[in-house]
């Protein structure tokens, strides 16, 4: 019988907000000379928080680990069939549909930091200003995929992902259900993102 389970620890919610806010900030700041400095922090700030989930996708718990949603194409047209027959197929963690579009931002966040660095390093030429453009743009495209996939899942799975993302619970069965928060990681995620910001700012 399925009953509420926790899924999300709290270094993987964690992650996300901040992400997506470090994201948003550096994007709505990225044409302003005013706000540049705010803008370069929120991008290192971006880079350091994927750089934290990489590790945590190699020894966090179960669901946040990128052995638990390393789908093939298979997977994902399988899936995808599944939601335009209106049976869709139910994923505890990530579906495979979700798992390409986070290991796609993933990368576009590191692209985007690199050659922002470059830019603000002026090594690269104009090329490279553009190049931090365009990733930009399509990391901000991805994210409205992103969105849009929260809420379509959340309609045909009768649950609500984003109040899962702030508590960590997700209906199912007993078993399926992780066993540790994660509180030292993510009370070190938090003092890290402090550390970077006292020194930046």
């Amino acid at each position: 019988m399925q009953r509420k389970i926790l899924v999300w620890d709290l270094p993987t919610r964690l992650f996300h907000w901040l992400l997506a806010a470090s994201f948003l900030g550096a994007f709505l700041t990225a044409e302003s000379e005013y706000w540049r400095d705010i803008h370069v922090a929120l991008g290192y700030t971006v880079v350091g928080l994927i750089a934290f989930r990489l590790l945590w996708g190699l020894v966090g718990t179960r669901y946040a680990r990128f052995s638990s949603f390393a789908f093939g194409p298979a997977k994902v047209m399988a899936y995808a069939r599944s939601l335009l027959s209106g049976a869709p197929q139910h994923y505890v963690g990530h579906n495979p549909a979700g798992s390409w579009v986070i290991y796609g931002l993933l990368v576009l966040g590191l692209l985007a930091g690199a050659s922002g660095y470059a830019t603000y390093n002026e090594i690269g030429g104009e090329w490279l200003e553009e190049l931090h453009e365009g990733v930009a743009n399509t990391m901000l495209a991805l994210v409205g995929v992103h969105v849009a996939g929260v809420l379509v899942s959340s309609l045909l799975h009768r649950e609500n992902l984003v109040r899962a993302m702030i508590d960590g619970y997700k209906r199912g069965e007993p078993g399926e259900g992780i066993r540790r928060l994660g509180w030292v990681a993510g009370i070190a995620l938090i003092a890290g993102v402090v550390m970077l910001w006292t020194r930046l700012i």
